[in-house]
């Protein structure tokens, strides 16, 4: 059975609403979440991945990302969470380099809070599978 996750990417993917390039992305930094002991869920990580699968698309479509002026609270936030904006820089690093996608730092922001909520869930005992078939993957047209 596929799990939730891949279920969100498969649909966003076979809709047209993101490229096939940015859905193997975006599940190939949940699996490596996944992999770290995280609890990569519907519930945990549901957001995070509509959101990055459709600021990744507006990037690389040529639509503008609004540049969001992070608000004292938020800034607070990600003070208490380095390791989130850490991996957030990383994610957008990627990004950058494998789709040509530059992320905003309100972007790299947002997509920070929603790692700190991940990271706050209690690890994984194992981690679910994101992919559920091949067509997800980078290798496959």
């Amino acid at each position: 059975m596929e799990s939730p996750l891949a279920r969100r990417i498969r649909i966003f993917r076979e809709s047209g609403r993101v490229r096939p390039e940015v859905a193997a992305f975006v599940a190939d930094e949940l699996e490596a979440l996944a992999a770290e002991g995280r609890r990569v869920t519907e519930d945990s990580a549901g957001m995070l991945t509509s959101h990055l699968l459709m600021a990744l698309t507006r990037l690389l479509d040529g639509e503008s990302v609004e540049e969001f002026h992070t608000d004292a609270a938020v800034a607070a936030e990600l003070a208490g969470h380095p390791e989130a904006v850490a991996r957030a820089r990383a994610v957008a690093v990627r990004a950058g380099r494998e789709l040509g996608a530059t992320l905003p730092r309100s972007e790299i922001n947002f997509l920070a809070l929603h790692l700190a909520v991940l990271r706050a869930e209690p690890p994984a005992r194992t981690g679910p599978a994101v992919r559920a078939d091949a067509s997800s993957r980078r290798d496959t047209p």
